[in-house]
């Protein structure tokens, strides 16, 4: 028996049960994009795959709609693979445990991809069912999650629609039309390496909440980088600090949950006994410190120590590890401006979201740290941007820009809002919030390869996307359907 068997609306909820099967983190869609080829060829219908994997897929117009303007139906295929410390679930190789509790559908020990594949799932069951609607062009585009890039480079040529529905959006009965633009900077600070023999400490930032650093960074979540560097200083003011490894975050875009450092400690006059009695007296001023801060934001926050015991180790050499620390400890975090124009919509922000240590040649170790830049306002993302490169050029670090998306400015005149609006004011007795997110979609990028296109984005309730606590409602993706179905009725 399917998970999803006898949920409503049967056809949307089939598709997307299949989804969950398939594996589909970013940098992982070769399976989920090859599926939907099949679902083309499957259906004789006109479809294109492009060497990144977007997947465009034609249905010509129903009978009676030969002379409707095309619209464009859009959404990725990829999801951000998160899960628990303690879940067995292989994300880049099983498909997901889909659980129903009431009204709430979520996947155990992961996020469930609502985000985006319930666009999938709606264009699919559309394009495989018998509705009344224009051609309709199915735009399913990868790695949307990691910096856009299926969007970036979609080959535009055959599509007509100057139309678009995005479907990845979170919240029902929200009409969004504009969205920030981001960017994201990648850090690397490379030292030699040494070894040095001491205390080899593994400390753990954990018990965080997370979220999606543009539609929940205004929740001044805690970041477990920031936390670590945070602490890295703290410790480097009483012992000298090697480090050894740092592992942090699954992605820029994701408000990090863990961080891990393994470090060497030692200090002058210091046992190695002394050196972990004072260690531990940090961590237990610094949790205190971090209850008090977040605790009516992240009141679950831990700062622990995992093991120590004495070791010898190849570590970052002093000067390096000192600057590394320098940087960890200064990056910012957080919301930087809020919208004038707009109340209550962040204007501008960023997120560490990223920390490694990777080998960078012989005898070399490189601190890297991958950090999602937001705004509304090209000029401030610009601003934010080289904040971070003096920052980083001040520590010795080198840097890269990628993944630069516009942003996607708001229009007085949208004859497709316009016409979706009083749609959904006849079904529901209500007009719709006309609103605009910090978070980023696809739409400024495609509206910048096809000239004119009128965009609204759309989508059903979710909750804590980018977490292994991702709910989707299962009343309001049946409800955005209906909507769905009865606009294409109408266009």
């Amino acid at each position: 028996m399917r998970a999803l068997e006898n949920i409503k609306p049967e056809n949307v909820f089939f598709y997307f049960e299949e989804i969950c099967k398939i594996p589909h983190g970013s940098g992982n869609t070769g399976q989920i994009s090859d599926y939907l080829v099949k679902f083309a060829l499957d259906r004789g219908l006109e479809h294109y795959q492009d060497e990144t994997g977007n997947v465009i897929i034609i249905k010509e117009a129903a009978e009676g709609y030969e002379d409707h303007g095309p619209v464009m139906l859009q959404g990725h295929m990829d999801m951000l693979a998160v899960k628990r410390p303690d879940c067995a679930v292989d994300m880049k190789s099983d498909g997901l445990l889909l659980a129903v509790d009431g009204d709430k559908l979520y996947a155990e020990g992961t996020s469930l991809g609502g985000d985006d594949g319930i666009a999938i799932a709606y264009g699919l069951a559309l394009l495989d069912g018998n509705y009344k609607h224009p051609r309709i062009e199915l735009v399913v585009t990868v790695d949307e999650e990691v910096g856009m890039d299926g969007a970036r480079a979609l080959d535009a040529a055959p599509l007509k629609a100057k139309r678009l529905i995005n479907l990845d959006s979170e919240e029902e009965g929200i009409f969004l039309s504009g969205c920030a633009g981001g960017a994201r900077v990648n850090m690397q600070l490379s030292g030699e390496t040494v070894r040095k023999k001491g205390l080899l400490c593994e400390i753990h930032v954990g018990g965080l909440k997370g979220g999606h650093s543009g539609g929940e960074i205004h929740k001044e979540r805690g970041n477990a980088i920031c936390i670590l560097g945070r602490l890295l200083n703290r410790l480097n003011l009483d012992m000298d600090v090697f480090i050894n490894d740092l592992n942090g975050g699954v992605a820029d875009n994701a408000i990090p949950t863990d961080a891990r450092a393994k470090l060497v400690l030692m200090g002058e006059g210091m046992t190695d006994e002394a050196c972990r009695e004072k260690t531990e007296a940090l961590l237990k001023e610094l949790n205190g410190e971090l209850k008090e801060e977040l605790a009516d934001k992240d009141e679950n926050v831990c700062v622990e120590m995992v093991s120590a015991a004495v070791s010898e180790e190849e570590v970052l050499c002093a000067d390096a590890g000192k600057r590394a620390i320098d940087l960890l400890c200064l990056l910012p975090y957080g919301v930087q401006a809020m919208s004038f124009a707009m109340p209550g919509l962040v204007e501008t922000s960023l997120n560490p979201g990223l920390l490694s240590v990777k080998e960078a040649g012989e005898g070399q170790k490189a601190v890297c740290v991958g950090i999602s830049v937001r705004s509304s306002l090209e000029s401030a993302k610009k601003a934010l941007i080289d904040r971070l490169l003096c920052l980083a050029r001040m520590a010795g670090a080198e840097t890269e820009i990628t993944g630069d998306y516009p942003g996607w400015a708001f229009k007085s005149s949208s004859p497709l809002r316009d016409k979706m609006s009083e749609v959904y004011e006849r079904m529901y007795g209500k007009k719709p919030v006309i609103s605009a997110i910090h978070a980023g979609v696809e739409c400024g990028l495609l509206a910048h390869k096809i000239p004119g296109l009128d965009c609204v984005s759309i989508g059903p309730d979710m909750k804590n996307i980018h977490t292994f606590e991702e709910e989707l409602s299962i009343s309001s993706t049946a409800g955005v359907w209906d909507f769905l179905v009865t606009v294409l009725e109408e266009l």
